[in-house]
């Protein structure tokens, strides 16, 4: 019996939102089988919510945004990540701001906050996961991301950046939630000092900081890295995170210098295929 899964207490994490600069507390609190995972805004009058559905993606531009009518919710794709890999169902995420905590700007401290809440093993069945029967591909002119049939869920992604310490780096990995735990949770978002004040202008980056990114000057990685391929590891974090607005899939990813925009444009195309 593969029944819905829920957390099984109500856990609180503080911290200031990676894009917004914002103060924001999320609280994580058991739902009903069948709700998914929900987002409440309750900062807004009446608690509006978006569920995490692809069809609520509106904004990818360096983060993921999901939307609808009151409610605004963006850079989730690292909560979203923990959620997956650890197996949760159905969860209210209560939010005060419009953006999760970056934490340390990996998968980890939400890992840790799941772990703390439990995980209660509710009365109905689980939809099976949506299996991949034919490829599905989205391209830009320099990258592209695909998903091809298989019997499990992995992903291989090579990452390239014209950085001096960075290059090309490869990752391929089988999502279980040991792996996800051990290799990826860990991995931080990565940042660039010539992106800082181009970003800030643009209302983004304005809560980053040495404690929550992986920083490289234009010679130089300015925070001690966890991973060698750290920034790989983190991109194929964030398409577990933004694949996860699909439910429980069965395929193979395979990308090439993918990014949010292109996760969530295949995840509407997963979802598409599927109906």
């Amino acid at each position: 019996m593969d029944c819905q899964t829920t957390v099984a207490s109500r856990v609180t994490y503080t911290g200031i939102g990676l894009h917004s600069g914002r103060d924001v507390t999320i609280a994580l609190n058991p739902a009903p089988t069948g709700s998914g995972i929900v987002f409440a805004r309750t900062d807004l009058p009446g608690a509006p919510r978006v569920a995490a559905q692809a069809v609520n993606v509106t904004n990818a531009m360096r983060a993921t945004t999901l939307e609808a009518g009151e409610a605004k919710v963006f850079t989730v794709e690292h909560l979203l990540a923990a959620f997956a890999a650890m197996g949760i169902d159905n969860c209210l995420v209560e939010i005060s701001s419009v953006e999760p905590p970056v934490a340390d700007g990996s998968s980890l401290p939400f890992l840790t906050l799941l772990e703390q809440a439990g995980k209660e093993v509710q009365s109905e069945l689980r939809r099976p996961p949506v299996v991949i029967k034919q490829a599905l591909t989205v391209r830009h002119p320099d990258k592209f991301i695909t998903i091809v049939p298989y019997d499990g869920f992995r992903i291989t992604f090579t990452s390239v950046n014209p950085h001096p310490l960075l290059g090309v780096q490869f990752g391929d990995y089988e999502i279980t939630p040991d792996v996800f735990a051990r290799e990826l949770a860990p991995a931080r978002t990565i940042g660039f000092m010539h992106e800082v004040e181009a970003l800030k202008a643009q209302g983004l980056a304005l809560g980053g900081s040495l404690d929550n990114a992986v920083v490289y000057d234009d010679k130089n990685c300015l925070t001690p890295l966890r991973f060698p391929d750290e920034l790989v590891r983190h991109k194929i974090l964030d398409v577990i995170g933004d694949l996860a607005l699909v439910g429980r899939i069965a395929g193979h990813v395979i990308a090439v210098k993918s990014s949010h925009a292109l996760n969530t444009a295949l995840a509407k195309e997963i979802v598409k295929a599927s109906m």
